[in-house]
């Protein structure tokens, strides 16, 4: 289940299709040797908007999204090549076996280094990443660079409250390899990201029913995931997943801006100013 509600981006992603006109052949574009990015990434040429899924784990944004936009060109990117290769696998299989026409692309790469052209990309997923980056600043950085003017951000970072409980809970959930090493404070995160030249456009909270999983698993992490109220609990996550029953999906809704797990935001990234406004405004000064 994606944190981000890639519907949310339809309108603003939508507005750049007129000028698409790039054939798909329902393939996801290959992982190249070297790492980097299909070279279809160039602003110069015709071609569908490009969303970017940066940090994007085994892929659950980027199937999420070429399933819901096929005319989009879905660009998974995670610093892990293991994570990259199963993303692209499981994407190649799910879209095969439903005859889905969508254009996927996958790269390897550091997202402190995005092997990306300035204002190249249309929309920028970037969820449950900042936790795990000492420099997240030079992560903002980047997306600011990449990011079209008028562009979609959204990010999600797990709320404050339920992640105090889980680093209560278990030292090893956040020093072990990979693993969270801060806790934003929602606010400031939001401001941070503010100063880089972006407007907010929506803000929401996810999956709170994901929140007691993962105090279970804190509170037994010496047994691991095998442990038994933890195996319980996930069939019923993944009971709601699959079935999403009344129930729970109304249970979810009402418990979120509670206890949802992940806060998430969408930006819009500021147009620059005309050389006109510049001009004034300097003349102010």
């Amino acid at each position: 289940m994606e944190t981000i509600r890639i519907e949310l981006f339809a309108e603003a992603l939508n507005a750049n299709t007129q000028n698409a006109n790039t054939q798909f052949n329902g393939k996801a574009q290959p992982l190249t040797p070297n790492k980097q990015p299909p070279n279809t990434i160039n602003e110069e040429t015709s071609q569908p908007p490009i969303l970017l899924d940066l940090g994007c784990g085994e892929g659950r944004h980027v199937h999420a999204a070429a399933w819901q936009f096929p005319h989009l060109h879905v660009i998974g990117m995670d610093i892990n090549y293991n994570d990259v290769k199963t993303a692209q696998q499981k994407g190649d299989d799910f879209f095969d076996a439903i005859q889905h026409n969508c254009q996927t692309g996958y790269s390897c790469a550091n997202g402190m280094q995005l092997p990306l052209a300035d204002n190249s990309v249309d929309a920028i997923i970037c969820s449950e990443v900042l936790e795990h980056v000492p420099n997240y600043a030079a992560i903002l950085a980047e997306i600011t660079r990449v990011l079209k003017p008028g562009g979609t951000l959204g990010i999600s970072v797990p709320r404050a409250w339920p992640e105090r409980i889980c680093w209560m809970l278990s030292k090893g959930y956040h020093q072990v390899e990979g693993g969270h090493i801060r806790i934003f404070s929602a606010r400031a995160l939001r401001n941070n990201i503010r100063e880089y030249g972006f407007e907010q456009t929506a803000h929401y909270y996810a999956h709170a029913l994901h929140s007691p999983y993962w105090w279970l698993r804190c509170l037994f992490w010496r047994w691991g995931k095998t442990a038994w109220p933890c195996r319980v609990y996930h069939k019923l996550l993944v009971w709601d997943l699959m079935q999403k029953p009344w129930l729970t999906q109304t249970l979810e809704k009402i418990l979120n801006p509670v206890m949802g797990k992940s806060v998430v935001w969408h930006f819009t990234k500021r147009q620059p100013p005309s050389p006109s406004n510049a001009t004034n405004l300097k003349n102010a000064l």
